[in-house]
């Protein structure tokens, strides 16, 4: 059941994959079309003319092609296209778990679980990756062993705003630049998606989780990755957006720090993404009581 994704409620359901992107990774002139679209140039005339008013015209056929209920937002009159795209959602559409212990979903996706160890690499869509292609990173990469990864892929439909997991504060971050690609899953049967994004790495130490990696990768088409610029932060407070274009969220624990709820780990063996909604239950803390019996990040 590759290629399908699974609603929490056990509903079953196809990807989407357009015939036109299908066409760019599947075919030799295809992929020889694709070269000069994968370049920074294009991306940023392209997220240059969303910017514009002039792009406005297409909101309205995106809100109908995408069944988007627009209800669910806070009403604005957008001045461009990304606006729209960003928009913010109603708080009472999107409600946080607020319980301490309870790890929430950083945004609107499709999760996949990823046990890691040294001798295993992600599959993600038929490509292969270890946790130091992600991050570039050997040593901070190997303070991960035996932890958790998540890979939260946004579509173009999802909302494109995503949320801090926990109460924390920075320790550091740093981008990695990289080719525009897209994120979606045929391109992954032709190009390490993952190793040619471009994406932002966040060290986050946290209350509940310990050191947390949460990075953001681009995709074609996405003019910036934006995030807010702030030294700490709490549980659900807005973290940053992307702007048009399908993008992805990788979350990284270390060993012993969280346990993912159950049904995501059973759907990820078989390779079935599951949707989730930002701020909704995806795991819980492992506590250990030297740590997690107080707050142990000063402010």
């Amino acid at each position: 059941m590759k290629n399908h994704i699974v609603k929490r409620n056990g509903e079953v359901l196809p990807d989407d994959q357009t015939g036109s992107m299908r066409f760019l990774y599947s075919h030799a002139f295809g992929r020889f079309l694709l070269r000069p679209l994968i370049g920074p140039t294009v991306s940023k005339i392209a997220g240059g003319f969303l910017n514009t008013r002039f792009s406005t015209f297409l909101i309205p056929s995106f809100i109908k092609n995408n069944k988007i209920d627009m209800n669910e937002y806070k009403p604005t009159k957008y001045s461009c296209y990304n606006e729209f795209f960003t928009r913010e959602i109603k708080e009472a559409c999107r409600p946080i778990d607020q319980i301490a212990d309870h790890l929430i979903s950083p945004c609107d996706s499709k999760v996949t679980y990823y046990k890691i160890d040294e001798h295993t690499c992600f599959k993600i869509k038929d490509s292969l990756y270890s946790v130091e292609d992600l991050l570039q990173n050997k040593e901070l990469a190997q303070q991960y062993q035996n932890g958790v990864a998540l890979i939260f892929r946004l579509s173009v439909d999802d909302y494109h705003r995503y949320c801090f997991i926990d109460e924390g504060s920075y320790l550091f971050d740093y981008r990695i630049k990289g080719k525009l690609h897209t994120v979606n899953p045929i391109a992954s049967y032709h190009y390490k998606i993952y190793k040619t994004n471009s994406r932002n790495v966040n060290v986050l130490e946290t209350v509940h989780f310990d050191q947390v990696i949460a990075m953001e990768v681009g995709a074609m088409m996405v003019g910036k990755i934006k995030n807010q610029p702030v030294e700490a932060f709490k549980r659900g407070m807005i973290k940053g957006w992307f702007e048009f274009g399908g993008s992805t969220v990788v979350l990284l624990f270390k060993e012993n720090t969280v346990e993912i709820d159950q049904d995501i780990i059973d759907f990820s063996t078989q390779d079935i993404e599951v949707k989730v909604k930002m701020g909704e239950k995806i795991g819980v803390a492992i506590r250990k009581e030297e740590t997690y019996g107080k707050d142990h990040i000063h402010h």
